[in-house]
């Protein structure tokens, strides 16, 4: 796909990747020196481990350029925690969190020039594969590995902006297997590629909320919450769904702004009698936090609230919107 983006018709989020990217390759029990190249393709051998076995995972985080001008991350540490921890789930060798912090850094300064003004951010996409040549480690991890940051400058998740979205109920299947879901692997998004796909093709929703036996948990690719005038209700984290820095970020805002913040399990019975009055929305890096308009379920469409984006998600999203942009003070030194 070309790299062109033009005012009237914006590229797809992701689609436009930045010039320069970095890399660093696992081998002999040691990690080289890391690298910033030019985009390119990877040269991986057929029988690598993770075309056979999935041994990958990745992150996806946001360099902001500020009012005042300097691009800095948002909630880094955070990030490379997760992402340290992914690795972990899928066995796969990982550097020093500061060797890696330093990867993404300079794949942010060597791309400095095509990172958007506010709204918009160059997202950052760390990637870590298994690269073992042999096509019987079923049962072994990949002795040897390889970590690359791309970059791409985005605006909306969603296209055409910010809008109410339709979401389907899924209240039989999984999103995927319990206690891997916080890893943020691609494993894990295609075991529920085929529900998102069948939601669009058939309902021309946008998204699925997986909720197995009528328990409330999370979409294909963000987290969940449930917004009134007073509260925010969001299930607890567990090792089932991934543990969303935007999510940790919305709460400790929606704590600071007054909102009883309400950590449990509920149901989709509670979801409906919730949203005849309240809001619904989803959170992620990529989507922040998007409004749903209704949802689809047992064959019925159910409106929230007036069927528009309600304004608690909207004061939220503004509110975390406004810290990363620089438009309003930095108070929990999120950005670096």
């Amino acid at each position: 796909m070309s790299n062109e983006e033009t005012k009237d018709t914006p590229a797809p989020f992701g689609s436009v990747i930045a010039p320069h990217m970095a890399s660093l390759r696992f081998s002999g029990g040691h990690w080289g020196g890391a690298q910033i190249t030019p985009v390119e393709p990877l040269s991986l051998h057929p029988a690598a481990h993770v075309l056979h076995y999935g041994s990958s995972c990745f992150e996806g985080m946001k360099a902001f350029r500020s009012t005042d001008g300097p691009v800095r991350i948002f909630r880094i540490d955070r990030h490379l925690v997760r992402l340290q921890h992914s690795a972990e789930l899928l066995c796969l060798p990982f550097p020093p969190l500061d060797i890696v912090e330093n990867m993404i850094r300079r794949v942010v300064e060597s791309n400095e020039s095509v990172v958007p003004q506010p709204p918009g951010a160059l997202y950052l996409r760390p990637v870590l594969i298994g690269t073992h040549e042999g096509i019987g480690g079923a049962g072994k991890p990949s002795p040897e590995a390889l970590l690359y940051v791309l970059a791409s400058p985005v605006g909306d998740y969603f296209s055409g902006g910010a809008h109410p979205l339709r979401i389907l109920i899924e209240d039989q299947a999984m999103r995927t297997t319990p206690g891997f879901g916080q890893a943020k692997s691609g494993g894990n998004y295609a075991a529920s590629l085929r529900h998102v796909k069948h939601a669009r093709d058939r309902y021309g929703a946008e998204q699925v909320l997986f909720c197995p036996g009528g328990d409330v948990q999370e979409t294909g690719a963000s987290n969940f919450f449930l917004f009134d005038d007073r509260r925010v209700l969001t299930k607890p984290l567990s090792p089932a769904f991934l543990h969303g820095v935007t999510r940790d970020s919305i709460l400790v805002l929606a704590r600071e702004l007054g909102y009883e913040v309400i950590e449990r399990d509920f149901t989709v019975a509670e979801l409906k009698d919730w949203i005849r009055t309240g809001e619904a929305a989803l959170s992620g890096t990529a989507a922040v936090l998007s409004g749903v308009g209704s949802f689809i379920h047992d064959g019925a469409e159910l409106t929230v609230g007036d069927g528009r984006i309600g304004p608690n998600t909207l004061r939220l999203r503004n509110a975390l919107l406004a810290i990363q942009s620089g438009n309003a003070e930095d108070r929990f030194g999120w950005l670096s």
